[in-house]
């Protein structure tokens, strides 16, 4: 079989969207909690090696990846 003629050009544009849309909510949600956070995350991170911190907003970031790819599966 043809790989090339596998390939749907709608399943193709949906990927694509989907993923902008993914990484749009990633966007606003780092700067959600850079903005509600008391503190400068990005300070604390870098240069105070708050790996504490690090580990919390890596976490979210993971969270929120698995659930975004979630409902882009189920679509």
């Amino acid at each position: 079989m043809n790989l090339l003629a596998a390939i749907n050009p709608a399943e193709v544009v949906a990927t694509v969207v989907y993923t902008l849309i993914g990484l749009g909510m990633l966007g606003l949600c780092w700067y959600l909690i850079t903005r509600v956070a008391p503190f400068s995350v990005i300070k604390e991170i870098e240069q105070d090696q708050n790996s504490a911190l690090a580990i919390l907003v890596g976490s979210i970031f993971v969270a929120l990846s698995i659930i975004i790819g979630a409902v882009i599966l189920s679509s």
